[in-house]
């Protein structure tokens, strides 16, 4: 006797329009997670995104900070930011590469505008890492554009900057705690994006072009959804298209303690975290 297993796909449960905020030196840009009305989606502790064509928005960048407990996804759509840090590693995500950075222990790196007047646009995602991890070695995994894999479908183009789509294509990054499925996704106007994705996992979207839709319920550029849990993602596109990043990971179930760049899992923690930045330990 033979079963057929059904899929559950998953509705847009919560929409979050950001918060505007500046960060850096002044760098403006909306915080989509990570504001007091969408705090945490474990793993994923905070999303921002910051677009602009006036150089003075941006300018200032971000100069040197410390990092701990977690890690940085830094995506390029437009521009160029060069980046570096206390142990000599440097470098420059242009337009549609993606850095993976894994703080760790501890880092301390400044991240900087590679151009003085044009667009820069991009997201930075902030992602868990859990008690056992927290205090590895730090570690980058960078890549530019023509190194990340692309997913052509009929009616779409899914960029897998990490984890394997459905098709089996698999993204660049490699050997991060949490299993995550980050895609980058364009659809052409009324397309339907269909995707398997764990039951159990933490997903949502961040539209930054046009709009998609899952039922009834609509999220359009520049907000961000959160998914209801299932096993699939089916999001239908308006009649302009849509482009969006899709991110999936595993939840930790650990408690977090935050105190503005390190992310531990108590107080002491934190505490010794200031103490050994201050100290010089990083």
């Amino acid at each position: 006797m033979s079963t057929t297993t059904k899929t559950q796909a998953r509705r847009i449960s919560q929409i979050s329009r950001g918060m505007p905020t500046s960060d850096g030196a002044g760098v403006k840009l909306t915080r989509m997670l990570g504001h007091q009305g969408l705090n945490y989606l474990d793993p994923f502790l905070m999303l921002d995104q910051f677009r602009s064509d006036n150089r003075d928005d941006y300018i200032a960048g971000f100069p040197s900070h410390p990092h701990r407990g977690f890690e940085t996804v830094t995506i390029m759509l437009d521009g160029r930011m060069r980046h570096g840090d206390n142990m000599g590693h440097k470098g420059v995500i242009g337009p549609g590469g993606i850095q993976w950075m894994t703080a760790g222990r501890g880092i301390v790196h400044s991240e900087m505008p590679e151009q003085d007047e044009g667009r820069m646009w991009g997201f930075q995602l902030w992602v868990n890492l859990p008690a056992k991890q927290k205090m590895t070695a730090p570690r980058y995994q960078e890549f530019s554009a023509d190194q990340i894999p692309v997913d052509q479908r009929e009616d779409s183009r899914v960029r897998v900057l990490a984890g394997s789509s459905a098709s089996g294509v698999t993204g660049p990054v490699e050997q991060i705690a949490t299993r995550p499925l980050l895609l980058d996704i364009t659809l052409d106007p009324g397309a339907t994006f269909k995707e398997a994705v764990p039951a159990g996992h933490t997903v949502f979207i961040s539209v930054y072009k046009g709009e998609v839709s899952a039922g009834s319920e609509t999220v359009k550029a520049p907000d961000l959804g959160v998914l209801s849990d299932g096993d699939a993602v089916e999001l239908k596109a308006g009649a302009q298209g849509a482009s969006f990043i899709l991110a999936a990971g595993q939840p930790i179930n650990e408690p977090v303690a935050r105190y503005g760049p390190f992310v531990m899992n108590t107080q002491a923690e934190l505490q010794q975290a200031v103490a050994d930045f201050q100290a010089g330990r990083f």
